[in-house]
């Protein structure tokens, strides 16, 4: 385990490394099904409600149900299915059944004043997807824990720009894989990649921009015709590993030699691997273990009344804005060739 990912489990607390071993992780379930930890809840207990369930998420619920379980409280995961509706009965049902907090992970970020509106004034901590409009945050009981898109696809584009430079190259053209559309993460990558581009010199222009909702079999049916069609390209650029995934086994399947930049973004399992495996030119460290344990300490510090980092090495949001003390910011980190092995 990369050791920044070491030292942030271990910021849990030193003294509940004991009960922290002892915990078996929550079992993912589908339709909607609900996972709890097998922490003792004494002090109570904390929906954690998903979006969906992948590999990223699924790694978040399983650090934020150790984290919980180590500070006291029992934490039951349920998940939504990416619908909103459903989202908003499950915190309810959580505000209900007298839990002492929920996390949410937004199905829809426009919507989050509902979800604040569902929670009735319990402890509520966004995490992996900010809420559109900010100002729904509140010291006293709302927050958001999250890496701050604003940077994960600059580092692609940095990235590309010097890969691009070194061929002698200012102008490329690129096809973009993207999540879903008019989710901050979607917007804020796509931006980030072609704003350091620019900021490099390099006029990039978009051949063709795909949304595949950050799906990997999506990823495949949308790409195959355009790899196929003639047109030219000089790098893939997509929104997430697992789309990213998907263009490698696209251009596998139609025989085209990967002799281009494919990047990604979250270091997932499958994305670490194809970096080593040279078919994923790079990626961008989003830690789901840091996010699911700093929602957990912004919860309890929310109840407790404490800053919402207390306990924890990561950073306050500094833009001086009026909800910067609700926002807990966990880094990315680019990921290459040259040291993707302390991410396996």
């Amino acid at each position: 385990m990369k050791l920044k990912k070491m030292l942030a489990m271990l910021l849990v607390g030193a003294t509940c490394v004991g009960m922290m071993a002892g915990c078996g992780g929550s079992t993912s379930t589908q339709g909607g099904g609900s996972a709890a930890s097998e922490g003792s809840g004494e002090n109570g207990n904390i929906t954690l409600v998903m979006a969906s369930r992948d590999e990223f998420l699924s790694t978040l619920e399983a650090a934020a149900t150790k984290a919980a379980a180590a500070d006291g409280y029992k934490l039951t995961a349920q998940d939504a299915q990416n619908d909103a509706q459903k989202q908003i009965q499950f915190v309810e049902t959580a505000k209900n059944g007298g839990d002492v907090a929920v996390i949410v992970n937004p199905v829809d970020s426009d919507a989050a004043q509902s979800v604040v509106d569902a929670a009735g004034g319990m402890p509520l901590v966004f995490v992996n997807r900010p809420p559109t409009d900010l100002n729904v945050l509140s010291a006293e009981n709302v927050a958001f824990v999250g890496s701050n898109e604003d940077t994960s696809g600059y580092f692609q584009g940095e990235y590309l720009a010097e890969y691009f430079k070194a061929e002698g190259k200012t102008e490329i053209k690129y096809i973009l894989l993207q999540g879903i559309l008019g989710q901050v993460s979607q917007i804020k990558r796509c931006a980030g990649v072609v704003q350091a581009l620019e900021d490099a010199g390099i006029k990039a222009t978009p051949v063709v921009e795909l949304a595949a909702e950050y799906d990997r079999a999506k990823a495949i049916d949308k790409i195959s015709p355009v790899l196929t069609s003639g047109q030219e390209f000089d790098c893939i650029i997509s929104n997430n590993d697992a789309m990213a995934c998907g263009a490698i086994e696209a251009c596998q399947s139609a025989g085209i030699e990967i002799d281009f930049p494919i990047v990604g973004i979250d270091c997932t399992k499958d994305g670490a691997a194809a970096v080593q495996a040279g078919t994923l030119a790079m990626t961008v460290f989003q830690d789901p273990e840091g996010q699911g344990i700093g929602a957990v300490k912004a919860c309890t510090n929310l109840i407790a009344g404490n800053p919402i980092n207390e306990g924890t090495d990561y950073e306050l949001d500094s833009s001086g804005a009026a909800y910067s003390d609700s926002i807990i910011w966990v880094p990315f980190e680019p990921v290459t060739a040259e040291n993707v092995a302390d991410y396996i």
